[in-house]
């Protein structure tokens, strides 16, 4: 692979490129989905390609390839200069760069079972397992039982002298009941919706799970839903479990922490943000309960890695402080404009994509606090699990989320199980009336998927660490007036 990467970037300093870089990527995916007693997907594809990325005249030029030959990537090398060269004509300034430490390294995901070397018989045994207790009640009318793991290996040299041999390993699995009576609709998920839980580990994940053992449970659930009371209206404290923070985290937090969707990169497509830098580092987003670490180290994150793929070394730092806001998510190209470092966020999605600013794992810290004791600290408020659905406007600002599950708290006891629920806000007044969060045995790294970004668009994977958390006073349910 050295030698296959140095002919790209030599050729590329031929051409007139004052900085170069290429990416060979190999991937592996296995996917498999149960529906309804049948298997719904059974999907194996491997691909392998590379990507290359110049500094010509001060702009930025890319290409790409999925033939991995000593001619194709000086060919590809060559059209990434000639690129880099258009672009310069429309520049409005120089793309200049952080300096960073030259490595010559590898790292890999820790695996204790290689989730490929575990047999799909054995993988669909289980599926169809869960998939039969599901459906063991009539009014379940839709089952669906997933697993898949993806493993990437990646070479990354720069014309600096960095090369990187990383590997990258993601499991999980997950599934979900939806029942149907009289014209009502309910679903529950285990162990969170859209898809399940997924870290960055091998099938020991899917061992850990207890899938098996939560199937009544959830399926019992979706059927209780159907005649629970709807979600009231009006002000509530609010108590949300940790699947639903995960994605309160992602939405309110993460993207509006991107420092290129701050400068607008991302307005055409995905919004900017309210998070503008002259907040950095004194704007009050929560209270003094509210810490929230960006950590591309942690054990088991999907975005944990050695190095991004600017070749800039995974950190640990902070977002928010006890309240206050104090960093971005930054790469080496846009870490200048606020005087800092890389913080090492710069991902892409394949060999084909063009690396850019990703949220990485972001966690709120754990509290002191235990579930049983926020509940009986709570005279009337409702707990809420599980995302259902999510919308936030184009500045991270102003947001409304729907959840799974709800149960009223009255007095200081769970109550009825509610349907519907869904509770709105505004970003910082939200984070704001956060008054207490659960301690460490209930904090969970949370896996999301399906993060979409970027023109042609991106997914992208990470982690948002969370325990139960509360929050006074907020509006739910729907305004009937």
């Amino acid at each position: 692979m050295r030698d296959l990467t140095s002919i790209a970037l030599n050729t590329a300093k031929r051409h007139g490129a004052s900085y170069a870089d290429i990416r060979i990527l190999q991937t592996k995916v296995e996917d498999l989905t149960v529906r309804n007693g049948e298997l719904g997907e059974m999907r194996q594809d491997e691909s392998f390609g590379f990507g290359v990325r110049v500094i010509v005249d001060g702009a930025w030029g890319f290409a790409a390839g999925p033939s991995v030959t000593k001619k194709d990537i000086q060919k590809t090398a060559v059209q990434a200069c000639r690129i880099a060269k258009a672009s310069a004509k429309l520049k409005k300034g120089n793309v200049r760069l952080t300096k960073e430490d030259v490595v010559d390294t590898a790292w890999q995901t820790p695996v204790v079972i290689d989730p490929f070397r575990v047999p799909v018989t054995e993988k669909l045994d289980l599926l169809f397992r869960i998939d039969e207790i599901l459906r063991k009640d009539r009014r379940i009318i839709a089952a669906e039982s997933t697993m898949g793991c993806v493993r990437e290996r990646q070479w990354l040299a720069t014309s600096e002298g960095t090369f990187i041999d990383q590997t990258l390993t993601r499991t999980g699995a997950g599934y979900s009941a939806t029942a149907v009576e009289q014209g009502e609709v309910q679903k529950r998920s285990y162990p969170m919706s859209f898809g399940g839980q997924y870290m960055g580990m091998g099938y020991e994940l899917v061992k850990g799970l207890a899938l098996i053992e939560n199937a009544e449970k959830t399926r019992d659930e979706a059927v209780a839903l159907l005649s629970a009371k709807p979600c009231p209206s009006g002000k509530k404290d609010l108590i949300l479990d940790g699947t639903q923070l995960a994605l309160q985290i992602h939405e309110s937090m993460g993207h509006p922490s991107e420092l290129d969707r701050v400068l607008g990169l991302e307005e055409n497509y995905a919004g900017r943000s309210f998070l503008t830098t002259e907040k950095f580092g004194k704007f009050r987003y929560g209270s003094d309960q509210v810490t929230l670490m960006a950590d591309s180290t942690v054990p088991g994150g999907l975005a944990t890695m050695g190095y991004d793929d600017d070749g800039v070394r995974s950190q640990r730092w902070p977002i928010v402080q006890n309240g206050i806001f104090v960093g971005y998510h930054t790469n080496r190209e846009f870490a200048p404009v606020i005087k800092q470092s890389s913080r090492g966020c710069c991902r892409a999605d394949s060999w084909a994509s063009l690396p850019m600013i990703r949220i990485t794992n972001v966690s709120l810290m754990p509290g002191d606090r235990t579930l049983d004791e926020l509940i009986a600290d709570t005279k009337d408020g409702i707990l809420m699990c599980t995302n259902k659905s999510w919308s936030i406007d184009q500045m991270r600002y102003n947001f409304q989320f729907g959840c799974e599950v709800g149960w009223e708290i009255k007095n200081g006891k769970l109550g009825a199980m509610l349907k519907n629920c869904t509770y709105q806000g505004i970003t910082p007044e939200f984070w704001g009336s956060c008054d207490a969060v659960c301690n460490g045995d209930h904090w969970t790294l949370w896996g999301v998927v399906n993060c979409g970004k970027g023109q042609p668009g991106q997914t992208a994977e990470m982690s948002h660490g969370a325990a139960p958390a509360r929050f006074r006073s907020v509006t739910v349910g729907v305004n009937r007036k």
